[in-house]
């Protein structure tokens, strides 16, 4: 990945957490809990799902850059949404923690030696990954998000009519 591409990504990577909050100013409150009849998460299950889901990543960004060679965790989603009861988790409190997990790790990727970007772990759901391949994965993850909560929030529209 050139620089100028990686410079873009972290841009990205750094103001995720400015577009989700965005974005949620779009769906009202009352409609967090709702399920299309498909079954598909909430918003409020995407919410803490994304805290969740970073906590991982700043953790596997770690392990990336200080013990390279080793294995990343993987964990299925579905499972983690349903068996830590998604809707009854505060979602100020998960958004929060997104945020500070976000920051925390943006401070430490962005000016690492170059070197850094090629260590490797092994994931067991994706092989290999690179810290560059982490990169790609997180940066885009809470636009993947916000994509689904909007399809929600159209079914939700839908069903209201």
């Amino acid at each position: 990945m050139t620089s100028p591409s990686r410079d873009k990504k972290l841009e990205v990577y750094r103001d995720a957490a400015q577009v989700l909050a965005a974005a949620l100013e779009d769906f009202p409150r009352d409609m967090w809990q709702f399920r299309d009849e498909h079954g598909c998460w909430s918003i409020h299950e995407h919410i803490v799902h994304i805290a969740d889901s970073e906590a991982n990543s700043y953790i596997r960004c770690r392990r990336l850059v200080a013990e390279p060679g080793l294995e990343l965790m993987a964990y299925d989603e579905n499972q983690w949404a349903s068996a830590l009861d998604y809707h009854s988790v505060d979602t100020e409190g998960a958004l929060e923690l997104f945020r500070v997990l976000r920051r925390r790790t943006y401070e430490l990727i962005r000016n690492i030696p170059e070197s850094v970007w090629s260590n490797t772990c092994y994931h067991p759901e994706n092989g290999d990954m690179t810290l560059a391949d982490w990169l790609d994965v997180y940066e885009r993850h809470v636009a993947e998000h916000v994509d689904y909560m909007r399809q929600n929030h159209a079914e939700w529209l839908k069903a209201q009519a």
